[in-house]
């Protein structure tokens, strides 16, 4: 990785206008491991009128080049997969040996996937008299986040190549390193010039430029429900087109006849890996009265077994920053005063880990639905615990939130599952412990965002939808 100090814009690495600096620190030695630059509006004026320039062409280059490509993209990540696992590991935290499978595996196999979505501005629906088909929308914007950082670009950047859109890319402060790998990637690939503009740098400066620009179509933001709001007001003037993935608080119901033993540990394990950094995490946990205090035990056990460090034993990787430790610093002690029963964990850092942002495991129960911390997204490797007497109440407690992102359901088997998982308010579901799918569609209901990535839906939001009407040839 070379060019740190640098923006990618047109085919090229070149300064910012800007002096100002961002420090990428690692959070398990609260050091600072490099910087990039703050870009400023004029260096997302520079990209966006590349992304411009490139897009009629971009747009216009048939399908089997852009799947072409794509696979050459996809053969660099595998090939650099150690550096892509070292970058997201340094900036996030997440221990080497998680991020491989977590992190990067994943989205080397979705860059491959959207390559077989590329024929979908190619294909013409005949209804009567007319001709339907889908163009690419046009330059689009990407705020990406900084906990799955490689996942959402791949799920923003892939989709969009497919539907030959052009774009201009602002990582997370945090979180840079894997999209400058992506950008070298790319361009070894022979991405043409302005197609992929990577300009790093602050929301308040970058993020607001590019949600201002009118040159640029569409939006596309990872983050926290509040900071969506504020992108999808910025976009409003210029009537972008705005795909949000926003926040969440996932219910889990678990039945009173499935398995508790595998269902409790799966919920445990869903919350704590990458340090509960998760938006679909299940983080409220809804048990049965009748089988609390079974499930409680099961809870001590597996938590008890959780490694936290970055050695090859461990399972939880510190919290990605200072502000981010204190957040989850401050939930635990809400939590407390609300007076909900402190399971496990608790306030401070694991013991031997004074140097790093590195959170305890923390599991809460007699947690009810109305408290801070069964409604407000924490973001840490918390867990409510929530008893429920029926299940439509468990149900109606699953349903009473602000969010609709995820949930999960386990049961005595997938029939029964679904027919819990079909009245739960959310985008997604995993039932009896099912594990995400680059082929499925993903993203939100309520204040959880709009718009679906990944698979072809993922694709088609990229897309605008043109009608041609036929007369009758001149005689």
């Amino acid at each position: 990785m070379q060019h740190h100090n640098k923006l990618y814009i047109d085919g090229n690495w070149v300064e910012s206008t800007s002096d100002d600096w961002l420090e990428v620190i690692n959070p398990a030695t609260e050091s600072v491991i490099t910087r990039v630059p703050a870009g400023s509006a004029d260096d997302v004026d520079r990209a966006v009128q590349a992304a411009s320039r490139a897009f009629d062409t971009w747009a216009n280059t048939p399908s089997a080049e852009r799947r072409a490509l794509l696979l050459r993209a996809a053969d660099l990540m595998q090939a650099r997969e150690q550096e892509l696992i070292a970058a997201v590991s340094a900036s996030m935290g997440c221990p080497q040996h998680i991020a491989g499978w977590l992190q990067v595996e994943g989205p080397i196999e979705a860059m491959r996937l959207f390559a077989d979505q590329v024929g979908i501005t190619e294909e013409t629906e005949e209804l009567g008299h007319s001709l339907v088909w889908r163009e690419a929308v046009g330059v689009c914007g990407f705020i990406n986040p900084w906990n799955y950082p490689l996942h959402q670009f791949v799920g923003k950047v892939g989709a969009a190549l497919a539907a030959g859109c052009t774009m201009v890319v602002k990582p997370s402060e945090q979180t840079p390193l894997q999209d400058y790998l992506m950008a070298e990637i790319f361009h070894e690939a022979g991405l043409p010039a302005g197609v992929f503009n990577l300009v790093p740098g602050r929301g308040i400066e970058v993020g607001r430029a590019l949600c201002e620009h009118p040159l640029v179509d569409m939006m596309s933001f990872t983050g926290s429900t509040r900071a969506g709001i504020e992108i999808a007001k910025a976009c409003a003037p210029t009537v972008k087109r705005v795909t949000q993935e926003l926040g969440g608080k996932s219910p889990y119901i678990i039945t009173a006849d499935c398995d508790l033993t595998a269902a409790v540990r799966y919920g445990v394990d869903d919350v704590m890996i990458n340090s509960g950094q998760t938006c679909t995490a299940l983080t409220r946990m809804l048990v049965p009265r009748s089988r609390i205090d079974e499930a409680l035990d099961i809870v001590r056990t597996r938590v008890a077994e959780i490694e936290v460090g970055m050695g090859e034993s461990a399972f939880m990787g510190p919290v990605s920053s200072r502000r981010q430790w204190q957040q989850v610093q401050d939930y635990i002690q809400i939590g407390i005063n609300e007076g909900a029963t402190l399971v496990c964990g608790g306030l401070g850092k694991p013991q031997g880990l004074e140097q790093g942002y590195f959170a305890r495991p923390t599991v809460f129960a007699g947690v009810t639905n109305d408290m801070r911390i069964a409604r407000e997204e924490i973001f840490g490797p918390v867990l409510c615990i929530i008893a429920y007497d029926d299940l439509n109440q468990a149900v109606a407690i699953a349903n009473d939130t602000p969010y609709g992102l995820s949930s999960g359901v386990f049961a005595k088997d997938n029939t029964a599952a679904l027919a819990i998982a079909r009245r739960i308010r959310a985008g997604l579901c995993f039932v009896n412990g099912g594990e995400f799918n680059y082929r499925a569609p993903f993203g939100g209901f309520k204040q959880s965002g709009n718009g679906r990535e990944f698979s072809h839906h993922g694709v088609e939001e990229f897309t605008e939808i043109k009608s041609a009407q036929l007369g009758a040839p001149a005689s």
